[in-house]
C-alpha cells in the first residue's frame, strides 16, 4: 500500500522549514550515496504512532516582494492540493495574521482537501494564546499552536494529521493490480508512450475515477492482465523559474512512485541520460521500486551492429548505483517493442515479489562464504550464520552476524550478486538488514 503524503505550504520565514526538519530528524529518504539525487531535502519519511508518511515540502524560493510572494504561495498551494493527502498550513503567531494567509486559506478550503491549521512560534501558551485564536478567522478549522524550533506541540499535530489518512482497509482491494508509474523528465515523450499504449488495439482502457491525488490513473488490460498506469506527463508547469519547475516534477515524481510497483524511467535517446533522468531514477531505487529503463525515440539513432551495446553501455555507467535496472529499447511513435515493455513489467513484479526458502538461501550463503572469505578486523574475523528472506516490494533479506561493525558495504554487494546469480531479480533492488546474533544463541 502507498504511503499518505503530506505537504507543507506556508509564507517565507513562518518555520517551514524548521518544522520540515523537525519532522524528519535523521530518518532523510535521499540516500548519500545515490549520485545524482539532489542534496536539497523536498521529501522524508516520517513515522508517527503506526502510520508512516511521506512529508514534503513545497517551499523553495523565498522572493522579496509580497505580491510575488502571494503568487507564490498560490503556486505551492497548488502542488499540494494536487499531490497530497493531508495539507499543513503553517502560520506565525508572531507576524499574526496576514492577508496572504487569508488567500491562501481560501484556495486551500475550496480544494476540499483536509488541510491542518498550524500557528507556529508559540514557544508559551500563556503568552499567545490569545494570538492563536485570531487565526479561527481564516475558516480552515481549529489552529493548532507548536513550535517547531523547541518540538513543542508537534505529537498534538501529526494525531491530526494522521486521523485524515485514508483507513488502512480501504485501500486494499486495487492492492492486487499492479500500478506503474511512467516519470522522467519533460518532453521525453512519455505522454506520446502513454497514448500508444492506450492506442493499441490489444488494450482496453478504462478511466479510473482514484483517489483524489492522481489526476491520471489509466486502468490498461493487456492480454487478459489488468495494469494501472500513473502518469506523471501532464505536469510541466509554466514556471519562471527553473528551480521552482524541477522541483516541482520532482515532486510529482516522489509521489508517482510512491503509489507504483514498477518505474519506468524514460529517457530520450539522442540525449543519453541526463542529471535530472539519474535523479528520478534515484528516487525510484532509494524507494525500492522494480525499475526499467526505456529508451524512447530509438527509431530516430542511427544505428550499427554496436549501437544498442554502446548506449546500454553508457545507461549502465552513469545508473552504476542501479545495475539490476532492466533497460529496453522503444519507440512510442512507431510503437515499437511495446509489447516487449509489458514482458519486462510482469518480469519486474515476478521478481519484486519472489520469496526465496532460507534452506535455499543459505545454501547459496555457505558456498558464497567458501569461495571468499568474509573480512576481518584486528583479529575478529565476521562470521555471519544465517540469512532469511523477511518482506518482497522489494525483497528484503535479514543477515545475522557475530558483529555488525565487520560486515562492509563490499562484503553485502558481494552476497548481493550471488544471490542475483542464483535467481536473477533483474529489474528489483534488494534490501540487506544487517543483525547481530549473541555467540550463545
Amino acid at each position: 500500500m502507498s504511503k499518505p503524503v503530506v505537504a507543507i505550504v506556508g509564507r517565507p520565514n513562518v518555520g517551514k522549514s524548521t518544522l520540515f526538519n523537525a519532522l524528519a530528524g535523521d530518518n532523510i529518504s535521499i540516500v548519500k550515496d545515490t549520485p545524482g539525487v539532489t542534496r536539497d531535502r523536498i521529501y522524508a519519511d516520517v513515522t508517527w504512532l503506526d502510520r508512516t508518511f511521506t512529508l514534503i515540502d513545497t517551499g523553495g524560493i523565498e522572493p522579496d516582494s509580497s505580491d510575488i510572494i502571494l503568487s507564490r504561495m498560490r503556486e505551492q498551494a497548488q502542488i499540494a492540493i494536487d499531490t497530497a493527502d493531508v495539507i499543513i498550513f503553517i502560520t506565525d503567531v508572531r507576524q499574526g495574521l496576514v492577508d496572504s494567509d487569508a488567500k491562501v486559506a481560501d484556495m486551500l478550503r475550496r480544494s476540499g482537501k483536509p488541510v491542518r491549521l498550524v500557528v507556529n512560534k508559540v514557544d508559551s501558551h500563556q503568552k499567545y494564546m490569545m494570538d492563536v485564536y485570531e487565526f479561527y478567522n481564516l475558516g480552515i478549522g481549529e489552529p493548532i499552536p507548536v513550535s517547531a524550533a523547541n518540538r513543542q506541540g508537534l505529537g498534538d499535530m501529526l494525531d491530526e494529521v494522521i486521523k485524515e489518512f485514508p483507513d488502512k482497509n480501504e485501500e486494499e482491494d486495487q492492492d492486487d493490480i499492479p500500478k506503474i508509474a511512467i516519470v522522467g523528465k519533460p518532453n521525453v515523450g512519455k505522454s506520446s508512450l502513454i497514448n500508444k499504449l492506450l492506442g493499441e488495439e490489444r488494450v482496453i482502457v478504462s478511466n479510473i475515477a482514484g483517489t483524489t491525488r492522481d489526476a491520471i490513473d489509466t486502468k490498461v488490460t493487456w492480454n487478459n492482465k489488468d495494469y494501472i498506469f500513473i502518469d506523471t506527463a501532464g505536469l510541466r508547469r509554466k514556471g519562471k523559474v527553473k528551480e521552482e519547475i524541477e522541483r516541482y516534477s520532482v515532486i510529482r515524481t516522489v509521489t508517482a512512485v510512491e503509489r507504483a510497483d514498477v518505474v519506468v524511467v524514460v529517457i530520450d535517446a539522442s540525449e543519453g541520460v541526463t542529471e535530472q533522468d539519474a535523479k528520478i531514477a534515484g528516487i525510484a531505487h532509494d524507494r525500492g521500486k522494480g525499475i526499467i529503463v526505456a529508451v524512447n525515440k530509438w527509431d530516430a539513432i542511427e544505428k550499427n551492429d554496436k549501437t544498442i551495446y554502446r548506449h546500454t553501455e553508457k545507461i549502465r555507467q552513469i545508473l552504476s548505483f542501479m545495475p539490476y535496472a532492466q533497460i529496453i529499447f522503444i519507440s512510442a511513435k512507431t510503437g515499437q517493442r511495446l509489447p516487449k515493455l509489458f514482458e519486462n513489467i510482469d518480469m519486474v513484479i515476478e521478481n519484486q515479489t519472489l520469496r526465496i526458502q532460507t534452506g535455499v538461501l543459505n545454501e547459496i550463503l555457505s558456498e558464497a562464504v567458501a569461495l571468499q572469505q568474509p573480512p576481518s578486523d584486528r583479529g575478529r574475523r565476521l562470521k555471519i550464520f544465517y540469512m532469511t528472506q523477511v518482506a518482497v516490494k522489494p525483497p528484503t533479506f535479514v543477515i545475522f552476524v557475530n558483529d555488525k561493525e565487520l560486515m562492509h558495504f563490499s562484503y553485502v554487494r558481494y552476497l548481493e550478486n550471488k544471490i542475483r546469480d542464483a535467481f536473477g531479480f533483474s529489474g528489483t533492488s534488494l534490501k540487506f538488514i544487517i543483525r547481530e546474533r549473541g555467540e550463545k544463541e
